[in-house]
């Protein structure tokens, strides 16, 4: 095990290279039900297939077998991906300007490139 002091891989220090990002630590959502059970829906299925990939691994598949269906995982994480974004800019960016305020339109373009990479 590591101490606290090491740095990682990427020369970062330990704590700071699998430490929480300060948007996650402070801010919560309260997500609708049918939200929530969408969202979670989403990834058990993306669960799912990221199994049938160790599986296929396991069981000594094809690779183009396996390539085929990690594409079909990065299209449902990208999927998921603009359900979050669009739930998050109709409801949280969009009450924050209606109050003329723009932080959370600020940390949005910041993480805009992240997406787009």
């Amino acid at each position: 095990m590591k101490k606290s002091d090491e740095k990682t891989e990427s020369g970062k220090p330990e704590t700071e290279a699998y430490a929480v990002p300060d948007c996650c630590r402070h801010k919560t959502k309260e997500r609708s039900e049918k939200e929530y059970k969408d969202l979670v829906n989403r990834l058990s299925r993306i669960e799912g297939q990221v199994r049938g990939v160790r599986k296929m691994l396991d069981e000594n598949a094809y690779c183009i077998d396996i390539i085929t269906q990690v594409a079909a995982i990065n299209a449902a994480l990208n999927s998921f991906n603009k359900v979050l974004l669009t739930n998050h800019m109709e409801t949280c960016v969009m009450d924050e300007v209606r109050e003329g305020k723009s932080d959370k339109m600020e940390e949005l373009i910041r993480i805009l490139p992240k997406l787009m990479k």
